[in-house]
């Protein structure tokens, strides 16, 4: 298929060692997105589909200019609770995205737009947890049939500054006590280190057995005991930290690994993804989150990673657990892209109607049922 009126070619691959091969490609793509977070990187979305894809589902929508590829849209075929086609990433993906190079910005989202309208036929494309300033939104507004917007996930962010520079944001009271808990982390004696990339799989591993400890008794995440879960990790993380995507930081006390924190990194932001720690430190009385974001906050600052440009946002990615917002982070929220062709608007009707009475309800269980806000464009 070509771009009507565009130098731009568009295939829809469904070959899953077609994926593999595109490895390159999607890298140069990747680098070229303003937009892109680390969950639209190969690594991360091929190590995905590796572990959770269904045989027969896979659909990459890949626009090219000249050969070169400009724009892709990584997605699957869903069946149930209705037809779609949705976003490859699953519920382990923070943030999910089309890329689109920055230099074939408006061509390259038409060409998808289109195409997505072409594949799309009978079932409605269901794009979720699209970051604020995504290159979906791009396509969202070229898209010519019914579409709908809402809200998704919640995520929380702050500036990727020094500790101290974090702490000026607090309370006087509140500051006191988070420098008195940084100064118990140096006469404990804690130590962390960015493990070297040919390190990371046994510190991924750490990581994962420290978590389990953690929640031991509590209910943890069942997806992150699973055997899938460790190696897509490990398969993803490994190279990402190599070409500086990831960063997997282990703690050290009396000379014992004690907990293990991993971040993902693209452009200007990183994202806290999953930590472990030994239950030990909450009875040495450790702020765990004190030391996590004192850590991850001073190797962002330094620009040590990547292309050596600083991180300007640190993500603490979906959730809006009470003791993030003890650092005043900022409240971003994720989007919800709806897009249906006239014969699929029932479908679309069937899931904003969905959206919008889980949005309600969120609101009535937190006291606040005025908040309802969503946007929605028929044409």
């Amino acid at each position: 298929m070509t771009a009507p009126g565009r130098a731009l070619s568009v295939e829809v691959c469904t070959d899953e060692r077609a994926f593999a091969e595109l490895a390159g490609e999607w890298e140069r793509l990747y680098r070229a997105c303003p937009s892109a977070t680390p969950f639209q990187s190969h690594a991360w979305l091929h190590s995905w589909w590796l572990s959770y894809g269904r045989p027969g589902r896979l659909r990459l929508v890949l626009v090219r200019r000249s050969g070169e590829l400009v724009a892709a849209a990584p997605l699957m075929r869903e069946h149930r609770p209705l037809p779609a086609l949705v976003p490859i990433g699953g519920a382990i993906t923070d943030f999910c995205d089309v890329l689109v190079d920055g230099t074939a910005a408006t061509e390259g989202a038409w060409a998808l737009a289109e195409a997505l309208a072409e594949l799309a036929r009978t079932a409605l494309i269901d794009f979720r947890e699209v970051r604020p300033g995504g290159a979906m939104e791009r396509v969202y507004l070229c898209w010519r049939g019914p579409r709908h917007r809402t809200r998704d996930s919640v995520c929380l962010e702050l500036p990727a500054v020094p500790v101290d520079e974090l702490v000026g944001r607090l309370s006087s009271r509140h500051a006191q006590r988070v420098r008195n808990k940084v100064k118990r982390l140096v006469r404990l004696g804690v130590e962390w280190r960015v493990v070297r990339h040919d390190e990371t799989e046994g510190a991924l591993r750490r990581l994962l057995e420290l978590h389990r400890l953690q929640w031991q008794g509590r209910n943890m995440s069942a997806e992150h005991e699973r055997p899938r879960f460790l190696e897509h990790l490990v398969r993803s993380v490994v190279p990402m930290a190599r070409s500086g995507q990831a960063a997997v930081t282990e703690f050290l006390l009396d000379g014992a690994v004690v907990a293990v924190n991993l971040n993902l990194l693209s452009g200007e932001m990183a994202g806290t993804y999953l930590y472990g720690f030994h239950p030990g430190l909450r009875e040495r009385k450790v702020d765990v989150a004190a030391m996590l974001l004192h850590a991850s906050t001073e190797h962002l600052a330094s620009g040590a990673e990547g292309d050596g440009r600083p991180h300007r946002v640190l993500s603490l990615l979906r959730g809006d657990e009470p003791y993030k917002y003890r650092w005043h982070p900022e409240s971003v929220t994720n989007q919800r892209f709806l897009l249906a062709r006239r014969r699929t608007l029932p479908l679309l009707a069937l899931a904003a109607g969905e959206a919008a009475a889980r949005h309600r309800a969120k609101q009535v269980l937190r006291g606040n049922p005025g908040a309802a806000d969503h946007r929605q464009d028929r044409s």
